[in-house]
């Protein structure tokens, strides 16, 4: 099991309709084959500035080397990941 989570901020306005498309077209993620889990998460701790987070779950490697290939994700990154993304970091885990 591969526990794939991403925090990150966006470029928009915190409320905007920029941010809200964003958030709500970030849910193709969610159908990609093999993604289990998938969560949009809101910030609320004072110890970091990021906004956002995203986790989603695989059963192995396979399943998530395939949606990082997958054509929806892809595109997704390209057409808004990096335009719309000021900064994220990016974490992976896999079970003791």
């Amino acid at each position: 099991m591969i526990r794939h989570t991403v925090v990150f901020t966006l470029r928009h306005p915190a409320g905007s309709a920029e941010e809200g498309a964003f958030l709500r077209d970030a849910k193709v993620l969610a159908g990609i084959p093999g993604v289990e889990d998938f969560e949009q998460l809101r910030q609320v701790s004072p110890k970091t500035d990021f906004a956002f987070g995203f986790a989603m779950r695989f059963a192995d490697a396979t399943a998530y080397a395939s949606y990082n290939e997958h054509p929806d994700h892809v595109a997704f990154v390209r057409d808004r990941w990096q335009p719309e993304v000021e900064r994220f970091m990016e974490i992976d885990y896999q079970p003791l």
